[in-house]
């Protein structure tokens, strides 16, 4: 029976070190994802482009919010003057006035995240491109990205996925 528990060990231990063994020959690559979408320029020139597409809508906001705040003033100012009549159809023009802003806000907001989205999941997809062809023409047998608690920088691949991203226009 000891005899059969010493081969079983000597087993056991051949075959942790030829897993050692073939392990050591796998080259693996991690990428910083969060860094990665922080630093690419396509990031960056996406961001420009919603602030360019959704500027004429949140200048619209804008606009409504001064007009507000002028009938507001004119309301507190004028009041003790103003008929009722006046006054009662001045506050209901300024909550009908804030009903639309709020609803404008609402549509902004939606329709600037839909895009927003639109536009990392281009930039996502190109990322992932990028890695893909970078450890297919260096030879990476693994590269990994979410979840990693830790990884040596001998394994980090993430400025070498940068610089390739800045390449491309």
């Amino acid at each position: 029976m000891r005899k059969y528990h010493l081969y079983l060990i000597l087993g056991l231990l051949c075959s942790m070190s030829s897993y050692t063994v073939t392990a050591a020959a796998l080259k693996i690559g991690f990428v910083n994802a969060l860094k990665v979408m922080d630093k690419a320029p396509q990031v960056a020139k996406a961001n420009k482009r919603l602030e360019k597409e959704f500027a004429p809508k949140q200048r619209k906001i804008v606009s409504a919010r001064k007009t507000i705040q002028k009938m507001e003033k004119r309301l507190t100012k004028n009041m003790a003057i103003m008929s009722e009549s006046a006054a009662r159809k001045l506050s209901q023009d300024i909550r009908e006035k804030k009903r639309n802003i709020k609803r404008l806000q609402e549509e902004f907001r939606e329709d600037y995240n839909i895009r927003r989205n639109e536009e990392l999941e281009k930039i996502q997809k190109l990322i992932v491109t990028v890695i893909q062809k970078f450890a297919k023409k260096k030879a990476y047998d693994l590269v990994i990205t979410e979840g990693v608690i830790w990884a040596s920088s001998r394994i980090d691949i993430t400025d070498q996925v940068l610089k390739r991203l800045k390449r491309i226009k």
